[in-house]
């Protein structure tokens, strides 16, 4: 991981926009995004590359539940260690608690630099949250991405998928293998497949998001907010489709 990903990254987990990059603060205009899409279908690639386009901060909440079961690199909050309870007693992370976890990072949220939510909203209820808070913020959002892809290729690519036990780097078997075979290529840490990453326990997933997700699309093209982008392609392809549904949406929020 970079310095500066560390730097963006702490300012995230510890609650404040601290981290941010004065150059950052000083924008006049600047781009809020949720990003939405099943496993496997790529955002945390196209994360990457809208950030470096565009100049934003990726706040994903599931660096914030990871720190809350590692309690490394981040302030043990309040809501964080009501989350890690949950979690430990194999229960799900109630709504309430998850917006609580998002905002007690409300100064991210408000960062002249602009954001790209990832993880978060996961259901209705959060949506109306965030959209709440936005809105009294008079923060608009500029656009919510939906990636799409069929089921058949995210099989294929999630259960082809290592990541690394130390940085948490992604490889593929076939179209991003590491050098070395179980090593990754950044930290030389062992590289592993996830349990959840098995084609049975994907379907299982699939669903479970369709399920969860099919109300917050509804949702988002009801405040017309929606692009829905096809996510099979090579990185550079998706991006550029991505690009060219947000840039008018832009324009019109930022004009």
């Amino acid at each position: 991981m970079s310095a500066l990903k560390k730097i963006e990254q702490t300012g995230w987990l510890r609650g404040s926009s601290a981290g941010c990059r004065p150059r950052f603060r000083e924008r006049r205009n600047c781009w809020r995004l949720v990003l939405l899409g099943p496993p496997g279908v790529g955002k945390g690639t196209q994360s990457q590359l809208l950030k470096q386009r565009l100049g934003t901060c990726h706040l994903s909440t599931g660096d914030l539940f990871r720190a809350a079961c590692s309690r490394t690199g981040c302030n043990s909050t309040p809501a964080m260690v009501e989350a890690l309870n949950f979690m430990r007693r194999g229960e799900l992370v109630p709504d309430s608690t998850v917006w609580d976890m998002v905002r007690e990072r409300s100064e991210c949220l408000q960062c002249r630099a602009g954001f790209l939510l990832d993880g978060f909203p996961r259901t209705l209820p959060q949506a109306e949250q965030l959209q709440a808070f936005l809105e009294e913020a008079l923060l608009p959002l500029t656009g919510v991405v939906e990636y799409k892809m069929p089921l058949d290729v995210i099989i294929q690519r999630l259960s082809g998928r290592r990541v690394c036990e130390s940085c948490n780097a992604v490889f593929h078997i076939t179209s991003r293998p590491p050098k070395v075979e179980g090593v990754c290529n950044d930290c030389g840490g062992r590289l592993y497949q996830r349990p959840d990453d098995c084609p049975a326990s994907i379907s299982v997933r699939m669903e479970a998001y369709q399920k969860s997700t099919a109300p917050l699309i509804h949702y988002y093209a009801d405040l017309g907010l929606l692009a829905s982008i096809d996510a099979d392609g090579t990185a550079d392809q998706v991006f550029a489709r991505t690009m060219g549904a947000l840039v008018p949406r832009a324009r019109r929020v930022n004009n």
